[in-house]
């Protein structure tokens, strides 16, 4: 007998992956986006720079968000000004807040998730868990795991620094995990916070305005598994496909670089048109199997990543304005969270559908579309098909 068929194969699951439950959290600490350029310029020290703090503020009223929330308090950044300044070495001031806070945030959203969920702890089988904050060794999954009182023997997934689009990094990983072990159960957590790049203005990087003016902290969770127990478990949305692409010749469109001063990101005035430009050509590949070539016959969760590549997303495909309403919300009320975003705005959609009297979870459409756009230039796209409620 071959020496390999004493070791048990796993069994597939029968039927496709779905989401059985979502939680999301948020740090108490709100930002109003009008009054946040008076703030930032003050808790930074630089109201001298009367022409910079014109600009940011134009940039902040013409984000569309109306507040975001943020773990940084005043107090935190009194005590550690080297966060406040551009160039100061403060990688060690910001792993010590981030090391706790990052897990903090992801216990309240993956408690959440798995008190929707209904089923024990003992029950998960899986971990992923994605941040582009706090690494460390073991990581911040370690840390939730040991929050969460997780069994030792949940197999841990953990993606560090991969960028905005690893919300649909982390489902496509989780779809895998959950079709592949029939019985599986994999809790998913997005946790972002702006610690690592959260930093005072300077005249010669305008762009890193931007970035102050954008980015929001939250955490989201998911439990996802094939083959829904019936009375038992209650799926939200089946994951259809998962797949990704880089767009040639858009490395430098996004950027993030871990340094001594923390994370710096560097984004292209050229990103929201070379996302809306390749947007058809994603849709295509994914709904040929299909034969859907109408856009609006989707529902939508687009990541978040401003304004401007919302805008291109909806010129580019065509798109009625109430497909990106559910995106659009979540932006206004959170900025930009990273990851976490397009799971906030899954929760979204399924809480509008119920609220708006569908019959699904897809706001009346059976199929609909998650994109994730992130550093590389990188696109996730994941189809889902909404179920009943």
């Amino acid at each position: 007998m071959d020496s390999f068929d004493a070791f048990p194969r796993p069994q597939s699951a029968d039927g496709p992956a779905t989401i059985l439950a979502i939680g999301t959290a948020n740090p108490a600490n709100v930002m109003d986006q009008m009054e946040y350029a008076d703030y930032y310029f003050r808790i930074t020290n630089a109201e001298d720079k009367t022409e910079l703090k014109r600009k940011f503020k134009r940039i902040c009223e013409k984000s569309t968000i109306k507040k975001r929330h943020m773990c940084l308090t005043e107090e935190i950044l009194k005590k550690n000004p080297s966060l406040c300044e551009y160039m100061a070495p403060s990688f060690d001031a910001r792993q010590q807040i981030v090391l706790e806070e990052v897990p903090r945030l992801a216990k309240e959203a993956a408690a959440k998730a798995i008190k929707e969920w209904g089923r024990p702890t003992s029950d998960i089988t899986h971990l992923v868990f994605c941040s582009a904050a706090g690494v460390d060794i073991p990581g911040v999954d370690y840390r939730l795991l040991q929050l969460l009182g997780l069994p030792v023997s949940v197999r841990r997934v953990m993606l560090y620094n991969v960028g905005c689009h690893a919300g649909g990094t982390a489902l496509r990983v989780a779809k895998d995990l959950a079709e592949n072990n029939k019985d599986a159960r994999v809790l998913v957590v997005c946790s972002e916070l702006n610690v690592m790049f959260f930093r005072g203005p300077d005249d010669d990087h305008f762009e890193n305005l931007i970035g102050q003016a954008l980015f929001g902290d939250g955490a989201a969770a998911l439990i996802v598994g094939a083959d829904p127990v019936e009375g038992a478990e209650k799926p939200i949305f089946e994951l259809a496909s998962a797949s990704q692409v880089m767009l040639p010749e858009s490395e430098e469109m996004v950027a993030g670089h871990l340094r001594e001063i923390g994370l710096t990101f560097h984004l292209a005035s050229k990103l929201p048109a070379i996302v809306g430009s390749n947007i058809e050509r994603c849709l295509e590949g994914a709904f040929e199997p299909l034969g859907i070539t109408n856009w609006n016959e989707l529902f939508w969760i687009v990541h978040p990543g401003g304004r401007a590549i919302i805008d291109q997303v909806e010129t580019r495909a065509g798109l009625a304005p109430e497909k990106l309403a559910a995106t659009r919300h979540v932006l206004s009320e959170y900025g930009n969270m990273q990851s976490a975003s397009v799971l906030f705005i899954m929760d979204e959609m399924r809480k509008r559908s119920a609220m708006e009297g569908h019959a699904t979870t897809g706001q009346g459409c059976q199929w609909g579309v998650l994109f994730g756009f992130g550093p590389g230039l990188t696109v996730e796209t994941v189809v889902l098909h909404s179920v009943p409620i």
